[in-house]
């Protein structure tokens, strides 16, 4: 690592400008912008740097700087540095996957019509991106159906020249085949303005205009021409239907949205076209060694804008720092006012949300996939081993949590992850008699006991035995490399004692506590902090929620059947047999208490007689029930 005070510039300017941190090997690292160089510069050669600024200024050994005239100059030239140079510490995205356009080809002497995932061409125009395949072929073959231009390739279409005829698409009239000149070459080339028109533009006024024609025809009686027009009509209603209306036809803009979580982020953008959603894409962003002051829209703005013409209006869910100079900036780029807003209420906020309710998918969609990347996994285990400082990799982690309501049916589970990946035949889950007053740290210590006593009369079994017998060996016959609990110091200590009461000195535990997630060991007197978006940190935590969601699970089905014998106690004939037939059929003692007569008597094993004996003794304890917690299920 390189002493930043080696390279420290003297002399800064106080102009506006942009400037670059190279590394040793003569590589842009870092591109920023200023409006006071001097003031920006020397932020960066001071103490107490965040983690990600520090790490990056000992990497650098030099900066340079250029000085430019205005605000708005230095965002262009940022912007196009990022683009040319893609330096490492920039916010950088990644595409979740390539989108399909519906594109025409309008310069070609016969506009053909495709769908394309290419680089984009100069003199084809583009409608989308779509969100999904399926949904494009079938606008594209409504579109062929309206407007039947040809959409066969060049080589094709010159075969059917040489021919003089026409292919399939021609015979069941997708195509006006022009290679055999059904429509002359101006006549092809309306069809495609028109085709070009209808996408573009807002379907209702297309429709107004067939409605017109329709009857127009219908008049001059010329029934079948009437008729086709309708069913034109019919399909443009479909396709509208289909491309989720839900604005006015007014309305075109473009909304981004972002989610983020520890070491990622997500950004949706949904393009919005006289009301309809023409096109919907995701990009994500690796956060592992983004500076903490970079702005996820505005950088997102600039990738998307530094290519594309920005409409009128963009609307985010958070507003980027520089708001004024990013407008302006892109007024002056795409020659027209262009204004970025965030709506509070009404239709655009409600699509707002929809937007950013699809970029948590898609970051979700793209962590599931990541989180069997063996590599990936094999990064974060090492992260966790030189944190914790363990001898060895974890390649077997244990989580505990105990969940219980004040004190009552309290139970426990274990989750299970070998190499950094869910290993769900190995969970187990624990009841515990809380008849004694249990609490948190009581029941920890409690479940490590039984669990590590498992271990120890297991790992003693002879594996030559088993192999006779043809068996298996006990799957709590394995020790955890590393245990972690749901919590903070107290349940590390009860966990620790846990181990030291049977003697064993080989597994090492730590806590994760939720309010900062603060990792605790049981020797120390302060929590170890992981960085903020690191690998090991993101995967601690998806062990702690899974041990916690696993447990959840277990507690609302114990707190049922519980529920279920005190709310169901003094009715004849109503055994445990019955009981279990009414939860499992109706799910909850909430839904049994609306099922009528009828509807009880119909579970295998309930009669009438004893239907209507639970229907009347729910009834009559109704006026006693002052209220249920529907959070939790408690009568009270």
């Amino acid at each position: 690592m390189t002493d930043p005070a080696s390279y420290r510039p003297d002399s800064i300017p106080t102009e506006p400008g942009v400037y670059r941190f190279f590394n040793d090997k003569g590589t842009v690292i870092y591109v920023g912008k200023a409006k006071n160089l001097k003031n920006r510069l020397n932020s960066y050669f001071q103490k107490n740097l965040l983690e990600k600024t520090y790490r990056m200024v000992n990497e650098a050994v030099r900066v340079d700087w250029t000085i430019v005239n205005t605000e708005i100059e230095a965002l262009q030239l940022e912007f196009t540095w990022i683009k040319t140079e893609n330096p490492k510490y920039n916010i950088q995205f990644k595409d979740d996957k390539s989108y399909p356009y519906l594109a025409v080809s309008l310069t070609d002497e016969f506009p053909r019509l495709f769908i394309s995932r290419a680089k984009k061409r100069p003199g084809v125009k583009y409608f989308g991106p779509y969100a999904h395949a399926w949904a494009l072929r079938s606008s594209f073959d409504v579109i062929q159906k309206l407007y039947p231009i040809r959409s066969c390739t060049d080589s094709n279409f010159s075969r059917a020249v040489k021919s003089k005829r026409q292919c399939l698409l021609g015979d069941i009239g997708k195509c006006s085949a022009p290679c055999v000149s059904w429509v002359s070459k101006e006549e092809h080339l309306e069809i495609a303005k028109k085709l070009v028109k209808f996408v573009d533009t807002s379907s209702g006024d297309i429709a107004a205009t067939l409605t017109r024609e329709m009857s127009e025809a219908s008049d001059r009686e010329e029934f079948e021409q009437a008729a086709r027009i309708r069913d034109q009509i019919s399909a443009i209603e479909r396709s509208a239907e289909t491309s989720g209306t839900f604005l006015s036809d007014g309305f075109s803009a473009d909304l981004l949205a972002t989610h983020s979580e520890i070491t990622h982020a997500s950004v949706t953008m949904f393009s919005v076209r006289h009301g309809r959603v023409v096109g919907s894409r995701s990009w994500i962003l690796d956060r592992s060694d983004v500076l903490e002051a970079e702005n996820v829209i505005e950088a997102m703005i600039s990738k998307i804008y530094s290519e594309l013409d920005a409409p009128t209006e963009i609307l985010v869910d958070e507003l980027p720092e520089n708001l004024e100079t990013i407008q302006d900036w892109l007024t002056d780029k795409s020659g027209h006012k262009v204004t970025i807003n965030k709506p509070l209420r009404g239709d655009k906020h409600e699509v707002i949300n929809t937007v950013k309710r699809n970029a948590h998918q898609a970051l979700i969609q793209y962590l599931s996939k990541r989180s069997n990347d063996a590599a990936v996994s094999g990064r974060a285990l090492e992260e966790i081993a030189n944190l914790l400082d363990l001898p060895e990799l974890p390649l077997r982690i244990e989580c505990f949590d105990i969940s219980n309501i004040q004190g009552k049916h309290m139970v426990a589970s274990m989750v299970v992850f070998e190499d950094g990946q869910i290993k769900k035949s190995d969970y187990r889950r624990f009841a515990i008699d809380d008849d004694a007053g249990f609490d948190d740290t009581r029941a920890m210590h409690h479940v490590l006991t039984r669990r590590l006593k498992r271990y120890l009369s297991e790992r003693e079994i002879d594996n030559s035995e088993i192999a006779v017998s043809g068996g298996v060996r006990p799957k709590f016959a394995y020790p955890p490399q590393l245990i972690v609990v749901d919590g903070g110091k107290p349940q590390v200590a009860a966990a620790a004692k846990a181990l030291a009461d049977l003697g064993i000195s080989d597994i090492f535990i730590c806590g994760l506590a939720k309010r900062l997630e603060e990792v605790w060991l049981a020797d120390s007197k302060e929590p170890i902090i992981f960085p903020r978006h690191s690998e090991g940190l993101y995967l601690l935590q998806r062990i702690r929620d899974e041990a916690h969601r696993f447990a959840i699970t277990f507690h609302r089905s114990k707190r049922s059947k519980v529920m279920l014998e005190s709310l169901l106690d003094g009715i004849p004939k109503l055994g445990e047999s019955r009981r279990t037939a009414l939860l499992d059929h109706f799910g909850s003692v909430t839904a049994i208490r609306k099922a009528s007569v009828l509807e009880l008597a119909a579970i295998p094993g309930i009669g009438t007689g004893i239907a209507e004996s639970i229907f009347s003794h729910l009834n009559s304890e109704r006026d006693e029930i002052r209220s249920i917690n529907m959070e939790t299920g408690e009568i009270t």
